[in-house]
């Protein structure tokens, strides 16, 4: 390691998981008293990486198990004691799974880093439309059978920058690599600097709701009803830890809509149908289930569900009192405000892979050991929705909550660095495993690691393909 990198290092020493909790804490506008309820125990680092990925995945996901909590003593419950150990935390941001104990594929096989003229780019093609996007850009036939030999080769010609801006002029996703030093000076970096880790804005008057009921000892969230309109990793965590925590999550596809194999480990505990919003038929189901919805999280594109009616004010409109929950990649502000992303591409363009391999002393850019700003992002609005939820319930109002990959990055980074942290091995993940039936098979994957005191977090849904259930609430 160099000289200059030791002291980069040392120069960001780590927050403490607590102190990181506790500003989490601060920022949703919940009560400072319900911390004592929270036990914190590990410390990184637990992954390999020079960046605190454990502190972020155990403080993310502690928070929003704690505003669980803090929901059930609203609605007439005991305190109870939540703990969250950091390792178990960080292997569940591993996305591990498997199906009849086979692990499915989830990334193409031309997703991935590519060397250009001048540096560096990531593409993202886990969907074949972006895939053959990219290929068309490069002047490549479209399809599977075009390998990485060839993309790599006509990208030899491009310049890393030029080819970014082209890509977003297309409307597929790739990202440049950039320091942190290139990322700082960017338009977008400084509009990321001017916001907080997340938003939570009051839209529109309404009065307070009163909690659904509930029997004695029924989960925090039992009978708050979540529309989810997500797609990959960051807003299914969302939907699955609200569903942990009891409430009745309903997952929104279109019929033709193309998925990742990720879906089967986030469909964990939710009922799943289908509505197609480009047809009067699926809008009508939506604007139904949106009628009797508490929270309405969607990551659409900025702007595609604002078109289609369904924008913050316009759900706010047909349910005052809703709390909608948005997730983008690069912020609500600024020049990128409305560009594609994904979490590896998030990583690339704001500095994260040039760090992390100049901490490992090497030339080729290095990503996190995990998806580390989708899962945090995830957690980040859990948070979010349950604090808005909390404060609608007390002052009422709707509520618009806004996290992004970029202003997720921007928190992690500001937790600080590992030293050594990337002489660990990564850890078998064998002991935070459980085993349920699906609509897919057998499905085994890491357990949630928020432990309750009283009403243990847990998916009695077992994950089923979309559009197994039909667009209606479940009657109590």
């Amino acid at each position: 390691m160099s000289s200059s990198l030791t002291t980069a290092l040392e120069a960001s020493p780590p927050v403490s998981p607590g102190d990181a909790l506790r500003e989490l804490w601060r920022h949703a506008g919940m009560p400072p008293a319900t911390l004592s309820q929270m036990s914190l125990t590990g410390g990184d680092p637990v992954l390999p990486s020079s960046f605190a990925v454990g502190t972020a995945a155990q403080a993310s996901l502690g928070a929003a198990a704690l505003a669980a909590a803090q929901i059930d003593v609203a609605r007439g419950g005991t305190p109870q004691r939540v703990t969250v150990d950091m390792l178990h935390a960080a292997q569940e941001c591993r996305s591990y799974f498997q199906v009849d104990g086979e692990t499915p594929e989830i990334w193409d096989k031309i997703t991935g880093l590519y060397p250009c003229a001048d540096g560096w780019v990531r593409i993202h093609a886990n969907f074949a439309h972006h895939r053959d996007g990219a290929l068309r850009l490069l002047g490549l036939a479209t399809g599977p059978n075009t390998g990485r030999a060839e993309v790599e080769a006509a990208l030899r010609e491009w310049s890393a920058e030029a080819f970014e801006s082209a890509g977003a002029e297309a409307g597929i996703v790739v990202s440049a690599m950039r320091s942190f030093e290139q990322w700082d000076a960017h338009p977008q970096a400084d509009a990321i600097a001017r916001l907080p880790v997340f938003t939570l804005e009051r839209i529109g008057d309404a009065p307070p709701r009163a909690w659904p009921e509930r029997a004695p000892g029924e989960r925090p969230l039992a009978h708050v009803r979540v529309l989810e309109l997500t797609r990959i990793i960051a807003g299914p965590v969302c939907g699955r830890a609200l569903a942990a925590y009891g409430a009745d999550v309903m997952l929104i596809n279109a019929p033709d809509l193309p998925n990742i194999s990720t879906l089967i480990e986030t469909s964990r505990g939710k009922l799943s149908a289908h509505a197609d919003l480009c047809t009067a038929v699926g809008r009508e189901s939506l604007k139904r289930l949106l009628t009797d919805a508490h929270i309405f999280v969607q990551g659409y594109r900025p702007g595609a569900l604002a078109g289609l009616g369904f924008g913050p004010h316009e759900a706010a409109a047909l349910r005052p009192g809703l709390v909608y929950v948005s997730l983008t990649a690069y912020g609500h502000e600024g020049p990128w405000a409305g560009r594609r992303g994904f979490d590896s591409l998030v990583q690339t363009a704001t500095g994260f892979n040039h760090a992390e391999a100049a901490a490992a002393g090497q030339s080729k850019p290095l990503a996190l050991p995990v998806q580390l700003l989708d899962h945090a992002s995830g957690y980040l609005m859990a948070l979010g929705a349950q604090a808005a939820l909390w404060r609608q319930a007390q002052e009422g109002g709707s509520w618009h909550v806004r996290v992004s990959l970029a202003q997720t990055a921007k928190w992690v980074r500001g937790l600080g660095r590992i030293k050594d942290g990337l002489s660990i091995a990564m850890p078998p993940v064998d002991n935070v495993l459980e085993t349920s039936e699906s609509g897919f098979g057998a499905l085994t994957a890491v357990r949630h690691a928020a432990r309750f005191s009283d009403t243990p977090a847990c998916w009695p849904r077992p994950s089923m393909p979309p559009g197994t259930h039909p667009p209606l609430w479940p009657t109590d």
